[in-house]
């Protein structure tokens, strides 16, 4: 029987998908236009009210782990509908529930172009929650990085030593960037 995401252990993410940051690719703009394209041609405007661009790869002047972000508003009522994960199934993704901890509630989110067997394909992440989620933050920290330079150079430099220290160790890597977000974000709200 040929595995599949679920299948994977964290040992085995860490092993098939090291973090690995490359310089800035302008196309990543265009591929997540014709994804967003994409999955609103097929599941329509009423169930997603909101996509958008996040992640590092939507900071032009950073290195980024290739990969494209995107953040997903639908309304509150269909969180964890199976009718709209059915529809991302069917448009090639995998669906994971990211389960509530401390300050945010559990959401969906969803992941395409991870292969198993080595090729490389795009890969795209889903983040999909209500708009009260505190997930959405992340678009003023994009917004944040993207009007100061300064403090994104800090960030890539975070990013980098991370990436060097924790190549196979995804958790530790997102846990390594998780106090400078928080850092940022006071900078934003204060």
């Amino acid at each position: 029987m040929k595995k599949t995401l679920y299948d994977l252990t964290k040992e085995d993410w860490n092993t098939l998908f090291p973090i690995t940051l490359v310089n800035h690719n302008p196309e990543w703009k265009t591929i997540y236009k014709h994804e967003k394209e994409r999955i609103l041609k097929k599941v329509g405007t009423d169930k997603l009210l909101r996509i958008e661009h996040f992640g590092s790869s939507s900071i032009p002047t950073i290195k980024s782990k290739p990969y494209i972000d995107l953040m997903i508003e639908i309304p509150k009522e269909l969180l964890f509908d199976q009718d709209l994960i059915d529809q991302f199934t069917e448009l090639g993704y995998s669906h994971f529930k990211v389960p509530a901890r401390e300050d945010i509630e559990a959401y969906s989110t969803f992941g395409k172009g991870y292969n198993l067997d080595g090729k490389t394909e795009q890969i795209f992440h889903i983040h999909m929650c209500p708009k009260d989620n505190v997930m959405w933050k992340q678009i003023d920290f994009r917004d944040f990085l993207n009007a100061n330079p300064t403090r994104a150079k800090a960030y890539e430099d975070l990013k980098i030593e991370l990436a060097k220290k924790f190549r196979n160790d995804r958790g530790a890597y997102v846990l390594g960037k998780t106090e400078f977000i928080k850092t940022t974000l006071d900078l934003i709200y204060k």
